[in-house]
């Protein structure tokens, strides 16, 4: 443990207890029946969970980056698809509102958002483009003193429940990534409209769909930030989510070692538990030191957040190696468990299901990969 604060320290106790009395005995339930975790994420906002990086100035807990990630841990811990949802609401909503937004959309907004009245979503994907923001389709034309606003969006986390989206769309078409532009839309906005709900392999009680934007007009004061400069204002974005996501992929890959961990000890084979076998002990051994790597890198990111020095790279790092450190791990857990660790009865499958969407959200292994070398070969000119 290294240089915690003792009120970041007495939070993380918080969350941990919160998320074993009340996010982790619903979690399998959940999980099977795709329920939206409403309630937990009305408990959480009602604590300040929702609130913790924010100012207390618009209704947060004015914690840091750090303490989100220590609480974001915890969170996966216990329900991958809980920690999702807040992740959606908190990076990618709450946090363009609050970094670009002008004084009177913050007033606005965040308030509802951070003690969990409002629940926000974030619409940059499109079904035909992920990585490549360029190939967006979605336009915003000015009209007048409003922009209209059509297109499709695409993965849209708590896309059914959410009242504040932050939206991304082309201004100036022509100009690929430097005419985008951000948006904040109400989710009551006629010809804004949410699709289906996707039927995932994992995270399935986390809210996906995608939306339809049909001749949305909203005021031009829900610009947020400069026209077209949503593009860098979304990578900002994108940037402090991925300490969350690589939060969340500790917590999930500590919850299928945990789980590996107490069945080795239980377990018996040929006459003794499958913990004193070396080939157990040194899955077990991988995983906790990956997995302690991983978190480091994501305080580490977190820190220089906090700090206001750049973290672009730092925070690639964090979420490229915590989720693949955690989706290797929870195949390790599996193993342990056999036949056990693939049966719905016992939560390693579940926990499988849901890590690895960390190696895919907010930026996928290979786009970390592309973003990282291109840090190290400005470094090494």
């Amino acid at each position: 443990m290294i240089d915690f604060t003792e009120e970041q320290l007495m939070l993380r106790d918080t969350v941990r207890e919160f998320t074993e009395n009340e996010i982790t005995p619903r979690a399998a339930e959940i999980d099977e029946s795709c329920e939206f975790p409403m309630q937990n994420m009305k408990k959480m906002g009602e604590l300040g969970f929702l609130g913790i990086p924010f100012s207390e100035q618009y209704g947060g807990s004015d914690f840091d980056v750090l303490s989100f990630a220590l609480a974001m841990e915890e969170i996966a811990a216990g329900c991958g698809s809980t920690a999702l949802s807040v992740a959606a609401h908190v990076s990618l909503c709450s946090t363009p509102i609050y970094l670009f937004g002008t004084e009177e959309q913050k007033q606005k907004y965040l308030p509802d958002l951070l003690s969990g009245n409002k629940i926000g979503a974030f619409c940059l994907s499109e079904p035909g483009s992920g990585s490549d923001s360029g190939a967006m389709l979605t336009r915003a034309v000015k009209d007048g003193d409003e922009y209209v606003l059509n297109g499709a969006k695409q993965w849209v986390t708590n896309g059914g429940y959410a009242d504040v989206f932050v939206v991304l769309a082309k201004t100036e078409p022509d100009r690929g990534v430097k005419g985008i532009s951000m948006f904040i839309v109400e989710k009551d906005t006629p010809g804004f409209i949410p699709g289906k709900k996707e039927d995932k392999m994992g995270l399935r009680a986390s809210d996906t769909r995608q939306i339809a934007l049909d001749n949305v007009r909203i005021p031009k004061e829900n610009l947020l930030g400069e026209e077209n400069m949503g593009f860098p204002q979304a990578m900002k974005t994108l940037d402090g989510g991925r300490i969350g996501i690589g939060a969340m992929a500790v917590g999930l890959g500590r919850a299928a070692m945990e789980n590996a961990a107490a069945y080795a000890k239980e377990r018996e084979a040929f006459g003794q538990p499958i913990a004193n076998f070396q080939a157990i002990k040194w899955y077990l051994a991988d995983m906790a030191t990956e997995l302690e790597a991983g978190r480091v890198l994501v305080h580490q990111a977190a820190r220089l957040r906090d700090a206001g020095k750049p973290y672009t790279k730092q925070a690639a790092m964090a979420k490229l190696f915590a989720s693949e450190a955690a989706m290797r791990g929870a195949t390790k857990a599996i193993q342990i468990l056999g036949g056990y660790g693939y049966i719905r009865e016992y939560p390693l499958e579940r926990i499988f299901r849901d890590t690895k969407l960390t190696e895919i959200g907010e930026g996928t292994s290979e786009v970390l990969r592309l973003v990282i070398s291109k840090h190290v070969l400005k470094e090494t000119k």
